[in-house]
């Protein structure tokens, strides 16, 4: 058997067709155990419950790029999640999303138990990044379908993965059912901002997703520069969306992500909120950004800063609790 097959737990898993339990029918492949059995593939150590379809841009992206820097990966894994990663040890934990696995690879290292999601074959470069880690598995799922059992994690997490899914909402839930009473859940979303912020990138949006590659990679190199000029940064980023990282490997990667992908919402704490309820979570908390300053804070509570997030955690309530 492959080396995920044999790290395999049935019971954070089921299938994603007919919610029946899962399991390994041999090196290559996992079948449910419903009255018309489903059959998985499982192809480079990676159990396949769905291919990728709308998400492409995600697998295109993660394997060029390598964007794993430890050190601002758990200071962002903090500030978004609101839990430090050695918290996690000995817990079961979802990366809903996981990309190239550097959150996985994050809490793997402080001894969570950890399964990473992703729609895209960007699954590949997470195993990469993981692999001696033994207690983290990577499949390839949809959000919308995931083939996770019921109430099967102590914490879960979501960074910037579910505006990028055609129904979000149906995402949160789906996410939301994995997580058990008295467990947590932290999501972060990409903000709505003012009127006019939204309109122009809805209409550069609009071109950019159906550029051939090689043309999307020019325009992100275009904004790359940009993104490195003192000054005209700070106000230009607030008209047109690019990254501002000091690293331009960094930039580069950040806006191939926001014009890149088929879909991409955006989203009120007012909403998020009502969300984490309506799942039967308690009152959650927000999580403000890493940055801090007074122009910054004052441009991020009015909805200027284009690419930042509404954030939130919470836990969800015991069986029997209000």
């Amino acid at each position: 058997m492959s080396d995920d097959t044999t790290r395999f737990d049935p019971d954070r898993f089921r299938c994603p067709e007919c919610r029946a339990l899962l399991k390994a029918s041999s090196s290559d492949a996992l079948v449910c155990e419903g009255p018309q059995p489903h059959r998985f593939p499982i192809v480079r150590g990676i159990a396949r419950f769905a291919g990728e379809s709308y998400i492409d841009s995600f697998g295109i992206q993660w394997n060029r790029y390598d964007v794993v820097r430890p050190a601002m990966d758990e200071a962002t894994f903090m500030a978004k999640t609101g839990v430090r990663p050695t918290d996690l040890a000995g817990l079961d934990v979802l990366d809903a999303g996981v990309g190239g696995g550097r959150y996985a690879l994050l809490a793997g290292s402080c001894g969570a138990r950890v399964v990473g999601l992703d729609l895209s074959s960007a699954v590949e470069k997470a195993r990469e990044n993981c692999k001696d880690l033994p207690d983290v598995v990577i499949v390839q799922g949809d959000l919308l379908k995931p083939p996770l059992a019921e109430a099967a994690f102590d914490f879960a997490w979501s960074i910037g993965v579910m505006h990028h899914c055609p129904d979000p909402r149906k995402a949160f839930a789906e996410v939301a059912r994995a997580v058990k009473p008295g467990g947590r859940m932290a999501i972060w979303l990409y903000r709505r901002n003012t009127w006019p912020q939204e309109g122009l990138n809805s209409l550069l949006r609009a071109f950019t997703t159906r550029m051939p590659d090689r043309f999307l990679r020019g325009w992100a190199r275009l904004l790359t520069v940009f993104g490195g000029i003192p000054g005209f940064k700070q106000v230009g980023s607030k008209i047109v969306n690019f990254s501002t990282f000091e690293e331009p490997a960094l930039r580069l990667c950040d806006n191939y992500d926001w014009y890149a992908p088929t879909y991409q919402s955006h989203h009120t704490l007012k909403e998020l909120r009502q969300w984490f309820l309506d799942e039967g979570f308690e009152e959650p908390v927000e999580l403000r950004p890493e940055k801090s300053g007074r122009l910054y804070e004052w441009a991020y509570d009015r909805n200027l800063i284009i690419g930042s997030g509404v954030n939130m955690m919470a836990r969800k309530r015991e069986a029997g609790g209000t």
